[in-house]
């Protein structure tokens, strides 16, 4: 049967991670960047969909095929790594550097194929800067986007950091739960579909997430979004990605793992099971 059982999930969610720790810097390095590349990718042609349309819902049924991609291909994000990496060092105080280690080589190439990829696309939207932003409706918006990602929770101040925070956890939730969802099929076709629902929930309610954000601030920038560089990581990269580890880790990766985790199952001594009279 294409079906994997909660429990024996819950045993590969620890192997994942056991096997992602054990990779070399160039391998995270890699994988991420051509994580961070494709996510980009996804999120671009949502961006185009959403505009094309004027239906910001298209936008979010198209953007899961990054992450779909991302899973079938075993790359890594970080946001994904958040929520799995833990989970063999749980009760165990070894390996954390490792693991914090893992989580920064990671994000180096989550941003290095991010802004690779934001680059080349801001070449090809303005024709290498010969036409205006403003006349190109998908480089206008990345721009806008931009701009309500930074300076639209500057002008809240604490409620704003407190907000792009708890967007940051809602949304890692539900690409973890997309990531681990994924590993209860088989087939190629099972963990598309199990990945999408997920990763559609939060692109369609305009949650934050870090990888995400690393291609469409600068990228925004780049067309030009009146935003700094202290703009994009104070108020969105920095809380976002904690946000994401809090989500990731706790609502997804522990949870499931602790509700689900293999028990060796107890013998019970003859006078208990016999019912009292």
């Amino acid at each position: 049967m294409d079906y994997v059982k909660p429990s024996d999930v819950a045993a590969a969610m620890v192997e994942t991670g056991r096997r992602k720790l054990a990779l070399a810097p160039i391998d995270l390095i890699v994988r991420g960047a051509l994580a961070g590349a494709i996510l980009a990718a996804a999120t671009s042609l949502a961006i185009t969909g959403a505009v094309q349309t004027g239906q910001p819902l298209v936008g979010a049924l198209i953007f899961p095929v990054g992450l779909t991609l991302i899973v079938i291909l075993g790359l890594d994000l970080v946001t994904g790594s958040f929520g799995l990496l833990p989970l063999p060092l749980l009760g165990s105080e070894k390996g954390t550097g490792t693991m914090l280690v893992n989580w920064t080589y990671v994000f180096i190439g989550n941003l290095i194929g991010s802004l690779a990829y934001g680059a080349l696309l801001a070449i090809a939207l303005t024709n290498f800067g010969n036409t205006p932003v403003a006349n190109v409706a998908v480089a206008a918006k990345i721009a806008s986007i931009a701009e309500a990602k930074t300076l639209g929770y500057a002008a809240f101040g604490l409620g704003g950091m407190i907000t792009v925070f708890v967007k940051g956890v809602l949304c890692n939730w539900m690409v973890c739960l997309a990531i681990v969802a994924a590993m209860t099929s088989n087939s190629t076709l099972g963990k598309i579909a199990t990945a999408w629902m997920p990763v559609f929930i939060f692109f369609a309610q305009g949650f934050e997430h870090s990888v995400v954000n690393m291609f469409l601030i600068p990228t925004g920038m780049m067309l030009g979004a009146k935003v700094t560089f202290f703009d994009w990581w104070f108020w969105n990269q920095i809380p976002v990605t904690l946000g994401n580890l809090v989500g990731g880790f706790i609502f997804t990766g522990l949870a499931i793992y602790l509700t689900h985790k293999p028990r060796e199952k107890e013998a019970l001594p003859i006078e208990a099971r016999v019912p009292a009279e």
